[in-house]
């Protein structure tokens, strides 16, 4: 079978010269006594700009959040002639950020531009909560010329010190790879390692493109790019068997089994098969208060958030006297167990993490996709209602707060009673981090009503992420001009209309 791709020899410079920029075009080398000849016009397509372009819009984005600096300003020039791409300009850079963020969120990967050091430690927080949120958002930062490099310069943007190398090692810590492109020969292949990177672990990735280097073109960047064929995760079907039958096994051996979902059913794509197991199952069902949102809370068997002594009403009296419960993705910490107070045993517990399972004390089976679990799980248990029916049989419906007169002093509940009137499938609620978000926990979601917050994994929230991250929710999500934040200031929500 032919394997030639095509004719690789055309595609380069018709001198030999080492340092010319290689073209399909002629492009004149630096002459003995410095100084250049005219440059031809060069292909967008074919740089290293365009190849970057094409790459992000091949994975999905079709938004580009920026604030423009002078490391970038070529690289957006790139970027902007990709017709499959809008630049979306922003105020500052951790809008940008949040932007992509929310974004990511919305289409399931972002991407945010920015200038060397004074953009990127700007909107290394953003990126941090994306990592704690398992959001992958590919971060590009316009790097200083590839020829400054090893010079002991010192460069403008930077905290006065000849070391380029303060902002990616930041970005070490709260990104799943990263790549600086200071070589026009390694260039794609870094990229696409950054990209596919971001896409398989769901994570923030950290690109670093020299100033230099976005307009030249290259013979690996002339040609359409070989589309991406990422390896898709799978189960070993060995241990994906003795884990549900464990399971099984474990399930339908007891007496009132309960199920609580938890925030990393989201990165696992398992929120579908959680409810097909909870259909299958009769089983009660609650969620985390990390996983707000995850879980249908019009489905007939939802009972409500399980948080320890702050649960919904009754909620914490059904899981906690279950003698089985699986949780799907839970993460356990200070906020979500309110202060490891929870009333559990881990003898009871089935814990289902995105690519392991274990029960009781153990064992614990690997390899396990959750999503390829939960589905497998549904066809071996046995239906059993008993918590579910518990639950009916206990619970009394919340009180209605009274009218305020007029004049009288604005509360809290009678407030969230107006925002609950303001749901529906139409509307996304941006929850912020503090009180709000402990008011927004006594939502009831109307079907496909979009939820929102950067507590998701109860880890990172950060103050003031929303307005950014809920437009592009609002807007990719829901498709409406109604979204509803609710902020901390002074307990107060904010009904933006835009």
């Amino acid at each position: 079978m032919d394997t030639k791709i095509g004719d690789v020899n055309s595609e380069w410079p018709a001198n030999n010269n080492l340092g010319c920029s290689p073209s399909t075009k002629s492009v004149a080398c630096p002459s003995p006594n410095g100084h250049a000849g005219a440059v031809a016009p060069t292909n967008s397509s074919s740089t290293l700009g365009g190849h970057l372009a094409r790459r992000l819009v091949e994975i999905g984005v079709t938004d580009v959040f920026s604030v423009p600096g002078d490391f970038n300003l070529t690289l957006l020039d790139h970027l902007v002639a990709e017709p499959g791409l809008n630049l979306v300009g922003c105020c500052n850079e951790l809008n940008a950020g949040y932007a992509a963020d929310g974004y990511a969120r919305s289409r399931g990967v972002g991407a945010c531009v920015v200038t060397f050091t004074v953009g990127g430690l700007s909107i290394i927080n953003a990126i941090a909560g994306a990592y704690s949120e398992n959001l992958p958002v590919i971060c590009i930062v316009g790097g200083p010329n590839s020829n400054d490099y090893g010079t002991s310069r010192i460069l403008h943007h930077t905290i006065g010190l000849p070391d380029f190398s303060q902002e990616y090692r930041c970005f070490q810590t709260v990104t799943c790879a990263q790549v600086i492109v200071n070589h026009l020969d390694d260039a794609h292949e870094l990229i696409d390692h950054a990209i596919s990177t971001a896409v398989l672990e769901s994570k923030p990735v950290y690109i670093s493109v020299g100033c230099n280097l976005a307009a030249i073109q290259h013979p690996s960047f002339s040609r359409e790019p070989v589309p991406y064929c990422l390896s898709p995760r799978l189960s070993n079907p060995k241990s994906l068997e003795a884990a549900v039958n464990r399971t099984a096994e474990f399930l339908n051996a007891a007496v009132k089994p309960v199920m609580v979902g938890g925030p990393k059913m989201r990165v696992a794509k398992a929120k579908s098969a959680f409810v097909e197991l909870a259909n299958a199952s009769g089983y009660a069902v609650a969620v985390m208060p990390s996983a707000k949102g995850q879980v249908p809370e019009t489905h007939p068997h939802f009972i409500g958030t399980y948080w320890g002594a702050a649960s919904t009403a009754f909620c914490s009296e059904i899981v906690e006297s279950a003698d089985a419960y699986l949780f799907a993705g839970p993460i356990f910490n200070d906020y979500s167990s309110v202060g490891y107070s929870l009333l559990l045993k881990k003898e009871k517990a089935i814990i289902v993490q995105p690519n392991r399972v274990t029960v009781g004390n153990g064992p614990t089976f690997g390899c396990v996709l959750m999503k390829d679990f939960l589905e497998a799980l549904a066809k071996k248990v046995k239906h059993n209602p008993t918590c579910l029916e518990n639950y009916r049989r206990i619970f009394v419906p919340e009180g209605v707060p009274l009218k305020c007169e007029q004049y009288d002093p604005l509360r809290v509940n009678v407030l969230f009673k107006h925002i609950q009137s303001m749901l529906s499938n139409e509307t996304a609620v941006i929850a912020e981090t503090g009180d709000s978000w402990f008011n927004c926990q006594k939502l009831k979601l109307p079907e496909k009503c979009g939820y929102e917050f950067q507590m998701c994994k109860c880890v990172f929230g950060a103050i003031s992420f929303k307005f950014s991250n809920a437009v592009w929710i609002n807007w990719l999500v829901c498709g409406s001009n109604t979204g509803i934040c609710a902020s901390n200031t002074r307990q107060a929500c904010d009904c933006m209309h835009w």
